[in-house]
């Protein structure tokens, strides 16, 4: 009877390590090639934007810094679909002035209810951790610079 348990973990760990494998031949998640900057928002200061840079940039503009383990599935698809989806509601290198994403009050919730940087990604990148005081600061510098 022990020896059918540590067999059947044995082919259970064996099948989970060829799965692992497998989804690797899955293509989606692996294209690191950020599209070009097309119109970047005009910041009002080198400040916000090096907040803006620091907090938002991975996921909400074509400047992604992809880590090592966003080319490893199943981790790359939900990187790569978390950086489609930040893109797709506010891209400061693709800025058009119209998406919801792109207003400043939508900004300001996000940020100020902890949403924004989500608290998975700053678990992985501390240097998203922004104290009351940068929030603070990358809030009023984005108010300007989007109302100019």
């Amino acid at each position: 009877m022990v020896r059918l348990g540590a067999k059947l973990i044995g082919i259970i760990v064996a099948a989970g390590f060829g799965l692992l494998v497998l989804i690797q031949l899955v293509p989606y998640g692996r294209n690191h090639a950020d599209p070009s900057v097309m119109n970047e928002l005009p910041f009002n200061s080198p400040e916000t934007k090096a907040l803006v840079r620091r907090a938002c940039f991975n996921c909400h503009s074509n400047e992604t810094v992809w880590p090592w383990y966003a080319s490893i599935a199943p981790v790359s698809w939900l990187v790569q679909h978390d950086v489609d989806e930040g893109r797709s509601k506010l891209n400061f290198s693709d800025w058009l002035g119209t998406r919801e994403g792109e207003r400043i009050n939508k900004i300001k919730d996000e940020v100020e209810e902890g949403e924004m940087p989500p608290f998975v990604y700053r678990l992985a990148h501390p240097e998203a951790r922004l104290s009351d005081r940068e929030r603070q600061q990358l809030l009023d510098g984005l108010a300007v610079t989007i109302r100019r």
